[in-house]
């Protein structure tokens, strides 16, 4: 049980990614608490996943809710060890100047402000019990991106950067910061990332990975389990590409 005793706050997961990496924690003997936009769906998710696992609905973009369910989390379990970053959104894959100002605007608040805004609620935790993990998902989009998801590219850039400089600044106190770049996967933002959802879509979207194949909520999650594991207690500021070689 790579992950006893610990406790872990996973954005994002009723779902996707999340999901996955949350069903992998409790596997691995974690507590975990999903929070996700839909609290309807996030409480399906932590009855199907079992082990104690509590839901809660929280928009990540709003700082007073994610204060909110942080306390709560620490009122349940005591206190919490890891914290996964996974909510994401995305624009559909279209021309730049074809994406507004108001989904520009929410790529950016789903994907950046929310660690921001996370690293304002969590972090001072971290301090008080002498470390932590945080786990960012990024995306291969940040370091090769595909043409059609320009701001969304530079959404996920700024994940990746943000999480080396949060390693740097918080590594004397013990506190680890690492992301996960996932190639494009069977997520329900991938009709997004396409354009639509077509087997030549697809094909062409595999066609670009050497491995041949899009990544999974198994690929992801078992990333984020070495990362979040005192295995990996040597490691932090790694972006680590999950990518069956697309970034090569």
């Amino acid at each position: 049980m790579r992950l006893k005793d610990k406790t872990a706050i996973v954005t994002g997961g009723a779902q996707g990614f999340g999901y996955g990496i949350a069903e992998r924690f409790v596997q691995e003997g974690a507590r975990v608490a999903i929070l996700d936009l839909n609290g309807d769906k996030a409480a399906e998710a932590a009855a199907a996943i079992g082990g104690g696992t509590l839901a809660f609905g929280c928009d990540v973009t709003d700082g007073a809710a994610l204060n909110a369910v942080v306390a709560q989390v620490i009122a349940a379990f005591g206190q919490f060890d890891i914290v996964i970053n996974n909510a994401g959104t995305t624009h559909r894959n279209r021309p730049m100047l074809e994406v507004t100002e108001a989904e520009y605007d929410r790529v950016f608040a789903v994907n950046v402000k929310s660690i921001f805004l996370m690293s304002h609620a969590v972090v001072p935790h971290f301090r008080q019990i002498g470390g932590g993990s945080m786990v960012n998902i990024g995306s291969t989009a940040g370091i090769r991106p595909r043409p059609g998801l320009t701001w969304y590219n530079a959404s996920k850039g700024a994940v990746n950067l943000l999480t080396k400089s949060m390693a740097v600044e918080l590594a004397p106190e013990g506190i680890r910061i690492n992301a996960i770049a996932p190639v494009a996967g069977e997520t329900p933002l991938l009709a997004q990332f396409m354009g639509e959802d077509t087997p030549e879509k697809r094909a062409a979207f595999r066609a670009t990975i050497p491995l041949g194949r899009l990544s999974t909520p198994l690929d992801i999650a078992n990333a984020a389990l070495y990362l979040s594991s005192d295995e990996a207690s040597m490691v932090t500021g790694t972006v680590l590409e999950v990518d069956g070689g697309r970034c090569i």
